[in-house]
């Protein structure tokens, strides 16, 4: 299953942000880099024993709380593995009293349980489980460096020339240092500030849930009427939204109070873009399987054309079409494997395995933004008897969805997911 993403910009809603009574700094939150108090004097201290003991020795030692000279508590405690243990220095999260060993500055050394050689250090930078630094030996002389936001590799076997014995005492920053510009330090300090209009479209859209309901081929038209997508008839009985049309009503929502119309439905249906070939020519009337990446590149390319200028209404401009990873961990039970990422695949998109990744670096890469997806999957049924070809099997965009990644106030990455008339 692949997803297609097109763009569209919420810095021109009609709301403000200033009307706001508080902004991301008033919060508890993440430090820069550069200013995440430093543990390396209690590494140091404990490098003879913790950072150097058998297993055993070290496994039996009791938890121990440190203070640091730049604020901060860290505990430092050890946990048993099958084949590994882990040294852990757990930074506080937040003044909470809670030492869950991802809050930022965290920082964990891995080791064999039999021969006690470490086998990994890895740092969280940020206070997200799910992103982080991790260093591995690579020769006498060197190490190798990975940054993993939520399981895409960014940086992928960096060689650094320090030793994993070094990096036992050694501060975060003069490590970083080493990479250099290889080292993507954007990805670990977002701005919650920059994303308060993310937030306050999505408080808008979930205030106007209650209003709204699914109907199959449902949308509201230019005039203001519910009406069938295919037919343009209108509805009856109860009235709503399907994927499509609710897509249709948040774009209609942010154009309308600056053109002081909604968009007409027919155009929104034309073909935009190259897609397909001569093999799915013949099928578009009777499968229509282009239909939902059509609907979302339309409606992008009408949203900036009003909200910047036509220059920006091209595919070039509307789509995504880069990924700055090209490897995944993936996660079964306990057990994890890697996976090369095909990055994006012309009248396919985007696995979604990868989708979490790349919506994380393009909230720190486009900040402002949030994207209409087309989910897409190849169907066609199976043979029969009476029929023992079958119909050919063939990619169809069979839903649409809007993704509005962003960063709360606490600077928390989170992403809201619209659909069908409602959050899921």
């Amino acid at each position: 299953m692949y997803l297609f993403f097109t763009k569209k910009t919420i810095a021109a809603l009609c709301f403000c942000c200033a009307v706001f009574s508080f902004t991301g700094r008033a919060f508890a939150q993440d430090r820069s880099l550069g200013r995440i108090a430093d543990d390396s004097g209690v590494r140091i201290s404990v490098r003879d024993t913790w950072l150097s003991e058998s297993a055993d020795r070290v496994l039996s030692m009791p938890r121990v709380m440190h203070d640091l000279r730049g604020g901060g508590r860290v505990e430092l405690r050890a946990e048993a593995g099958r084949d590994e243990f882990l040294v852990v220095f757990a930074r506080e999260l937040r003044d909470t009293g809670q030492f869950p060993g991802w809050a930022q500055g965290s920082w964990i050394l891995t080791r064999r349980r039999d021969t006690g050689a470490a086998t990994r250090i890895r740092v969280f930078p940020r206070s997200d489980p799910f992103t982080y630094i991790q260093f591995r030996p690579f020769s006498t002389d060197r190490v190798q460096m990975d940054v993993v936001v939520y399981d895409a590799f960014v940086v992928r076997s960096l060689p650094l020339p320090v030793t994993m014995d070094r990096l036992y005492t050694m501060p975060l920053n003069e490590v970083l240092n080493l990479a250099g510009d290889r080292f993507p330090r954007r990805y670990f300090e977002p701005d919650p500030d920059n994303y308060c209009a993310q937030r306050e479209f999505i408080t808008q859209v979930r205030q106007r849930l209650p209003e709204l309901r699914f109907a199959d081929d449902g949308a509201v038209d230019h005039n203001g009427q519910f009406v069938y997508i295919a037919t343009g008839l209108e509805q009856q009985d109860q009235p709503g939204l399907n994927c499509s049309g609710f897509a249709k009503y948040l774009i209609d929502g942010i154009l309308r109070p600056i053109t002081g119309q909604r968009l007409e439905i027919p155009p929104l249906k034309a073909p935009f873009g190259s897609r397909g070939s001569s093999f799915t020519e013949f099928w578009e009337e009777l499968r229509d399987p282009f239909f939902g990446l059509d609907w979302i590149r339309n409606l992008s390319s009408r949203a900036w054309t009003t909200l910047r200028s036509p220059a920006f209404s091209s595919l070039n401009e509307i789509e995504v079409r880069h990924e700055p990873f090209s490897q995944l961990i993936i996660r079964s039970g306990t057990d994890s494997t890697f996976q090369s990422f095909s990055g994006f695949q012309e009248n396919a998109g985007y696995n979604i395995e990868g989708l979490l990744p790349l919506l994380y670096t393009l909230a720190i890469d486009e900040p402002g933004r949030f994207y209409l997806a087309a989910v897409n999957e190849e169907v066609g049924p199976p043979a029969t008897e009476a029929n023992p070809r079958g119909r050919p099997r063939m990619r169809q965009y069979f839903h649409v969805a809007a993704l509005v990644p962003y960063f709360n106030e606490h600077g928390v990455f989170q992403v809201a997911v619209f659909e069908s008339a409602a959050e899921t």
